[in-house]
C-alpha cells in the first residue's frame, strides 16, 4: 500500500485532508532512499521515504509504512526510522502507517513511548491511514478525479461489504480516462491486482478485468501475461509448460512491481520450474516477501528450504 505514495505522490494532498494536517496541493513531493542501514550486520528499511516541499513552509520528510498487522516491537522500529531520518537530513520527520483493518489501524495510531520512572525520554505519534478515515470512493466520476486515492480506498476497505462498489466506479472510471490518461489507468489497473492478489476483493477485481481486455492489451498484467503466455507456448510445447512459463513472467513482475531485486539464480529457478501448484504459492508469496529468495522457504524438501536460500 505504501508504493502508491511513491508513484502517484498527487494522493498526499487528500489523504493528509482526511487526517486533518495541512498540506498544500502545490508541493513538491521526490523519493528518498528508504536505506537506513547502519554499518554494522543489522539491515533496516522503511517502506518508502519522500522528502515533501510545500509551497507555505519547510521541507519534511514523510516515512511511510503499510501495516497488516499489529508486529510486536514494530514501534520501535518507527521510532528507529524518525529518529535516523532526522539525522541524516537535518529535517523534520511525520510518520504515515496505512492500515487495511481497523483494529491494526487503532495500534498504530500509539502513542508509543520509550520511559521510565516516570520519565518519557521518546513518544512516537504515527499518523494511521485505515477504513476508518479514507474515503469509500463509489462513484465512478469521484474516482476519475482522483484515481490513486479510489486505488488506496479499495484497499483500505478491501474486507469490507463497500469494496465491491469501490471497484465498480474503478473499473468504469478507467473506460473513462483510458484514452487520456492511459499511464495511470494502467498503473492503477496493474497495481489492483498485484496488492488485492487472491483476497475475495481480488477475485472481484480479476472478474471486471476479464471484461477490459480489449481496452488494455498489453498491459503485461500477471493475469494477462500468465493467459497469453500460456496460451502461445501452450500451442507449440504444451498447455503445462506454456502456462508455466506465463506464471514465472508473473512472479517476476510482480517481484519487479513491488521494487524487489531479482537475483540470477532466483530468476533461474522460477523460469526453470514447471510445478503449477508451487509457481501458483510462488506468486501468492510474491505479494508479500521482502527478499526473493524468501519465495522458496516454506517449500518443503527443497534445497534452502526454510532459510530463504535460491
Amino acid at each position: 500500500m505504501h508504493r502508491i505514495f511513491q508513484e502517484r505522490p498527487e494522493i498526499l494532498a487528500p489523504v493528509f485532508g482526511v487526517l486533518g494536517v495541512p498540506l498544500s496541493e502545490k508541493a513538491t513531493v521526490d523519493a528518498v532512499t528508504t536505506d537506513v542501514t547502519e554499518a554494522k550486520p543489522l539491515e533496516r528499511r522503511v517502506d518508502t521515504v519522500l522528502r515533501v516541499g510545500p509551497s507555505d513552509g519547510k521541507d519534511f520528510l514523510l516515512a511511510i509504512e503499510s501495516q497488516s498487522a499489529k508486529v510486536a516491537g514494530k514501534e520501535w522500529s518507527w521510532a528507529y526510522y524518525i529518529a535516523f531520518l532526522q539525522a541524516k537530513y537535518g529535517l523534520p520527520v511525520l510518520l504515515l502507517v496505512v492500515c487495511q483493518d481497523r483494529a491494526t489501524a487503532k495500534w498504530a495510531a500509539g502513542p508509543f513511548d520509550c520511559s521510565t520512572r516516570g520519565w518519557t525520554a521518546l513518544r512516537t505519534y504515527p499518523l494511521v491511514a485505515g477504513p476508518d478515515n479514507l474515503p469509500v470512493i463509489t462513484d465512478a466520476r469521484t474516482a476519475a478525479k482522483n484515481l490513486a486515492l479510489a486505488a488506496l480506498s479499495a484497499l483500505a476497505h478491501a474486507r469490507s461489504p463497500h469494496c465491491g462498489a469501490i471497484l465498480e466506479a474503478i473499473s468504469s472510471a478507467l473506460l473513462e480516462i483510458q484514452q487520456t490518461d492511459p499511464d495511470t489507468a494502467e498503473y492503477v489497473f496493474d497495481f489492483l491486482e498485484v496488492t488485492l492478489g487472491k483476497t475475495p476483493a481480488g477475485e472481484k477485481w480479476k472478474e471486471i478485468m476479464s471484461t477490459f481486455v480489449s481496452y488494455f492489451p498489453g498491459r503485461g498484467t500477471v493475469r494477462e501475461t500468465a493467459y497469453l503466455e500460456g496460451k502461445a507456448q501452450g500451442k507449440a510445447e504444451g498447455k503445462a509448460e506454456g502456462k508455466a512459463e506465463g506464471e514465472a513472467k508473473g512472479i517476476l513482475f510482480v517481484l519487479e512491481a513491488r521494487g524487489i531485486a531479482v537475483p540470477d539464480s532466483v530468476r533461474e529457478r522460477i523460469a526453470s520450474c514447471t510445478d503449477l501448484d508451487r509457481m501458483d504459492a510462488w506468486l501468492e508469496r510474491s505479494r508479500t516477501v521482502e527478499r526473493a529468495e524468501d519465495l522458496f522457504a516454506e517449500d518443503p524438501g527443497l534445497p534452502g528450504a526454510g532459510s530463504g536460500a535460491a
